[in-house]
């Protein structure tokens, strides 16, 4: 197959700590029209990228491979996998999802199963060893999602939003605008994050006090306070050389996090108003994904 052929087709490799929502992800996938493989073992990458895409008109164009650590020699044949891939001209992109150790050890005690790497120890000791055997290639992935405080369908939005527009039009950066409470963490995806502790809570005034950042009469009590238009302005003059060097550098995806304690009233509204702002600049494509919307 030639460079001009593979350009047509799509290669997503998905992987991450187990228990972060892997399954979830590639149903997604799956139903987006991505052809999906589980548990496929790293050293053949390339091998089904070459026969899905023999006759792209018989075939999917888009491969979407879940690889892990089910798989024996997992790092070592993951490495070896993707630089074949690329020494063959493919441009594959590694999305990792990841959790917080908390976040994992309540998933798996849900549906009450041990962690895969756990063996005679504790579930802890398993999840580490993971951390351990991922570090590198986390550090290294495409596209990074914390996934600790998203239900099934707030992952769902952020996948969607990472495979980007279903119109077909070109987007040349996905920018996620992600609310969140300080008090349930900051997102380990976060590229950028931004502080609204600086304005009044709306959570003292029991008339806003019921409503959130997506309600009218709080988003305008917010964007009113003293400072908060000037940091709207500041923040997108100052996220535009920003972005354009992440274009330089190849990055596609991109998490803006803006918090505030709870993740209801100041951080909804100004996530808002910063992803109109945003949305459709230069080939940008931004959504929100409010993280802790509902948990108070």
């Amino acid at each position: 197959m030639t460079d001009a052929e593979r350009d047509r087709h799509e290669v997503l490799v998905l992987t991450g700590m187990s228990g972060a929502g892997r399954t979830s992800a590639a149903n997604v996938l799956e139903d987006s029209g991505w052809y999906v493989i589980d548990n496929l073992p790293p050293q053949m990458l390339s091998p089904m990228a070459e026969l899905l895409t023999a006759n792209s008109d018989r075939t999917p164009s888009k491969l979407a491979a879940v690889v892990d650590v089910r798989s024996r020699a997992f790092f070592t044949d993951f490495r070896d996998g993707l630089d074949r891939l690329r020494d063959e001209g493919w441009r594959p992109t590694v999305l990792f999802l990841d959790a917080t150790d908390e976040a994992l050890v309540r998933r798996f005690e849900s549906v009450r199963r041990p962690h895969p790497l756990q063996g005679e120890g504790r579930m802890l000791d398993g999840i580490q060893r993971e951390r351990e055997t991922l570090r590198d290639l986390r550090a290294n992935a495409d596209v990074l999602i914390d996934t600790s405080g998203l239900n099934v369908h707030q992952l769902t939005a952020k996948v969607r939003q990472f495979l980007g527009p279903e119109d077909g039009a070109e987007v040349k950066l996905r920018i996620a605008v992600l609310s969140f409470g300080f008090k349930y963490g900051i997102p380990l995806d976060a590229d950028i994050v931004f502080d609204m502790r600086f304005l009044p809570n709306p959570f003292w005034n029991p008339e806003l006090r019921p409503f959130t950042g997506k309600d009218q009469v709080v988003s305008e009590f917010v964007l009113a306070q003293p400072g908060a238009s000037e940091f709207l302005d500041r923040a997108v003059d100052m996220l535009e050389p920003m972005l354009a060097g992440y274009l330089r550098e190849g990055r596609s995806y991109v998490t803006i996090a803006v918090g505030c304690t709870g993740g209801k009233h100041r951080s909804v509204a100004m996530s808002e108003a910063l992803r109109l702002r945003l949305d459709g600049e230069d080939g940008i494509r931004a959504v929100v994904v409010h993280r802790d919307l509902g948990r108070e």
